[in-house]
C-alpha cells in the first residue's frame, strides 16, 4: 500500500483486491482510511457491512484507539494484524555510510536472482497475513516475490553486489525496490540474512537517496510492520522520521479454525 494511499481525504470505501483473491483462493479486498480524509467510524461501519468479500482489510490511523472494539460487533471476526509505520527521508540529509570498494550497487532484473534474494531477506519477517490464520504464509511471501518482479521489470529495482574474496563471484548481499514519482517510496528492502549485521543495509539506503537526488525528487518514504524496529533503528540513524502509523485489522466473514489443544483431559475425580 502506497504512501499516497494513506494520505489525503480520498472516499472511505472496500475495493477489491484481484491479486490477493488468486493468491489465497479467499475474497479479499482492501479499505483504507487516509489519513487527513477526517472519516467517521459511521462510514467505516457501512463499508464493512455492504462488503460480501471473505478478508476485508482494514487499516485506519492509530490515534483511533476505541475502533477496535466497535470493529468486533459488526458481524464478523475481527483479528488484529499489528500496525504498520511510515517514516520519511528528506533527500540529501541522509547520514550516509563511508563508501566502501567492496560494494557495487546496480539495477536488477534476473527474475531467479529477486526471488532468491525476496526468500532471504523476507522469508522470517513478520507480515501482517500471519496473524490471520485462514491465510497461507508460503503464499504472502510468493507475493512479495511478485511485487519485487514487477519492481524489476519497471526498472524500480536496486541491488547491493558484495565483492568476494579474490577468484570469487561477487554476492548479491540484497534489493530494495521502488515506487518513484514526486517522492521516492520504498517498497521493499534488505539484507540478505547471512550478511544482515554488519551495516550493509545503510549503503542500500544510500544508493535510493542518491537516485533520488538525480531525478530531482526531495522525498524518500518507506513503511514496515510494527513490531519490527530493529530496522526502525536503522532507519533512524541514517536520518529517517517517523511520520504516520496505521492499525491493521483484517475482517474475516467465516469463523476461524480452532486450534487443538494439546494438554489431555483432566481425570474426573
Amino acid at each position: 500500500m502506497g504512501f499516497d494511499d494513506v494520505t489525503g481525504a480520498r472516499a472511505v470505501r472496500a475495493v477489491e483486491s484481484p491479486l490477493e483473491s488468486a493468491r489465497f483462493g479467499r475474497t479479499v479486498e482492501r479499505l483504507t482510511v487516509p489519513a487527513d480524509s477526517g472519516a467517521s467510524f459511521s462510514e467505516v461501519r457501512e463499508a464493512i457491512l455492504d462488503s460480501a468479500a471473505d478478508v476485508v482489510v482494514l487499516r485506519y490511523p492509530a490515534e483511533h484507539v476505541g475502533w477496535f472494539a466497535r470493529l468486533t460487533c459488526l458481524g464478523r471476526t475481527a483479528v488484529f494484524a499489528d500496525s504498520l509505520v511510515y517514516w520519511r527521508l528528506h533527500a540529501g540529509k541522509g547520514h550516509a555510510p563511508e563508501p566502501s570498494a567492496d560494494l557495487r550497487v546496480t539495477g536488477l532484473a534476473a527474475p531467479t536472482t529477486v526471488r532468491k534474494l525476496v526468500s532471504s531477506v523476507f522469508g522470517a519477517y513478520g507480515n501482517h497475513y500471519l496473524a490471520n490464520p485462514l491465510l497461507d504464509p508460503d503464499a504472502a511471501l510468493a507475493g512479495y516475490r511478485e511485487w519485487a518482479l514487477r519492481s524489476a521489470a519497471e526498472d524500480g529495482c536496486l541491488a547491493l553486489e558484495c565483492r568476494g574474496v579474490a577468484g570469487e563471484e561477487p554476492q548479491m548481499a540484497g534489493l530494495a525496490t521502488l515506487e518513484e514519482g514526486t517522492r521516492t517510496e520504498i517498497l521493499l528492502a534488505g539484507v540478505i540474512s547471512e550478511l544482515q549485521g554488519r551495516g550493509l543495509y545503510a549503503h542500500l539506503l544510500k544508493a535510493v537517496e542518491d537516485r533520488t537526488l538525480a531525478r530531482g525528487a526531495a522525498e524518500v518514504v518507506i513503511s514496515t510492520q510494527g513490531h519490527n524496529t530493529r530496522v526502525q533503528r536503522a532507519w533512524a540513524r541514517y536520518g529517517f522520521e517517523p511520520v504516520l502509523t496505521l492499525l491493521t485489522v483484517h475482517l474475516v466473514r467465516s469463523p476461524l479454525p480452532r486450534e487443538r489443544d494439546p494438554s489431555p483431559p483432566a481425570r474426573e475425580r
